[in-house]
């Protein structure tokens, strides 16, 4: 596994929790960190107001290492990052997964406001996997119901739409729409949710079933919604079979 990212020289260290898990960094210096402020607004925490608090500049094609991969998951956080020729050139060299947040939110003040994508019927032509959340696919179709928006989202080209909502993971392929709920005892770390849900689909999916790898991502989801930051792990391999056991899959 590999990360390529930008970011202020400062923040380098930022960089070292990825490397102490085996993870391959290329990180290439900016004069700002890409983030944003989250404020929430509604009981589902669903719909919220995005902050911009930096930008590291877009990334380009002549700045990715030399790397091969089964798949490229391409996360932007914000408007700027990625571009239509970024998209099209990573796709031949492998499985490309996109999180359209860094496409449907556009700046206007000091707001990231959620807009369509005008481009996308163009840019989604390349992708095997989208992520979305329930407010973007909303934005992106125009349907408030999630498998009616993942269906129009599916014509576009990509061949699985991962769609989350307060109440968990719905994934749609050909083979049909398969679910997975959400079952945090609490919830003390929602930001995040979305970028944990794709990056363990993913991984899953690299070696299980559609239905098998929404299921253990709404598990990992839900776990790393009980506390703020990223998710931890499941400690060993038998609380991950407790756990894979339990009612909470």
């Amino acid at each position: 596994m590999a990360v390529v990212t930008r970011l202020r020289k400062d923040d380098f260290p930022r960089l070292d929790e990825l490397k102490e898990e085996g993870v391959v960094v290329f990180a290439q210096p900016a004069e700002e960190t890409s983030g944003i402020e989250n404020i929430y607004f509604t009981d589902d925490m669903d719909r919220r107001l995005c902050k911009p608090l930096g930008f590291a500049g877009p990334f380009c094609i002549e700045d990715m290492p030399d790397i091969e991969a089964r798949i490229f998951l391409i996360g932007p956080i914000g408007p700027g990052e990625v571009n239509i020729p970024f998209v099209t050139t990573l796709s031949g060299g492998g499985l490309i997964a996109l999180d359209a947040q860094g496409f449907v939110r556009v700046r206007e003040g000091n707001e990231l406001i959620p807009k369509d994508w005008p481009e996308k019927e163009e840019s989604l032509s390349y992708v095997d996997f989208l992520k979305v959340d329930s407010a973007e696919a909303e934005v992106l179709t125009g349907k408030i119901d999630p498998r009616e928006a993942a269906k129009v989202l599916a014509d576009y080209g990509p061949r699985e739409i991962l769609l989350t909502h307060a109440g968990g993971v719905l994934v749609h392929a050909d083979s049909g729409d398969y679910e997975a709920p959400f079952t945090p005892r609490e919830i003390r770390g929602r930001t995040g949710r979305g970028d944990t849900c794709f990056a363990a689909y993913l991984a899953q999916r690299l070696t299980s079933s559609l239905e098998e790898a929404c299921r253990l991502a709404a598990l990992v989801t839900s776990l790393k919604m009980e506390a703020p930051g990223p998710f931890k792990g499941f400690g060993d391999e038998t609380q991950y079979r407790s756990l894979h056991r339990s009612d909470r899959l």
